[in-house]
């Protein structure tokens, strides 16, 4: 994949190996990777490289991920990735912001622009995402970006040894057309 978008504020493009450090020094920090099922604390030192090479791998089988950029500083703020089912046309977006840069809007900007993505270029019918029911920080970026709340699956997951309840937002293609 080489692919990139623009919005306003963002340059979403292709992560690279030299985003390492950026990836490591963002995903370090434990209040960011309490908030997601798979950014490890203690980040391993060193790792962010491999972690990169194995999103190109995941690219081979339909994820399309982008690095989070901040056109005014030049800065890695994020990582922003839609999986694809191509059996079902739906995709599931992922996205985690560093914690300088939360508040700030970036989360919605870079989540509206992928969901368009995923509809206008993917051809997709639906998109989805899911959350812990204690980030509202990121189910509310689903709000903001048109997605319906779906449901609660409860402990769903384990994070840091607990199991964990996810909140699920989505929206239909039929649904991101009338609203455009």
């Amino acid at each position: 994949m080489n692919i990139s978008l623009e919005t306003e504020r963002l340059l979403l493009r292709k992560l690279e190996l030299n985003d390492a450090d950026r990836v490591e020094e963002l995903a370090s920090d434990y209040e960011l990777a309490k908030t997601t099922l798979n950014v490890p604390h203690p980040y391993p030192p060193g790792s962010a490289g491999d972690f990169i090479q194995s999103m190109w791998k995941a690219e081979e089988r339909g994820m399309v991920v982008f690095a989070i950029v901040e056109k005014e500083s030049d800065s890695l703020i994020g990582i922003i990735n839609i999986k694809q089912t191509l059996a079902y046309k739906r995709g599931e977006l992922g996205y985690w912001v560093g914690r300088p840069y939360w508040g700030k809007g970036y989360g919605t900007e870079s989540a509206r622009e992928v969901v368009a993505y995923g509809f206008e270029e993917l051809g997709l019918n639906k998109v989805f995402a899911g959350a812990f029911t204690d980030n509202p920080g990121s189910w509310r970026i689903m709000e903001k970006v048109g997605m319906k709340h779906e449901g609660t699956w409860r402990q769903h997951a384990m994070r840091d040894g607990r199991f964990v309840d996810l909140v699920y937002y989505g929206v239909l293609r039929e649904e991101f057309e009338r609203e455009r």
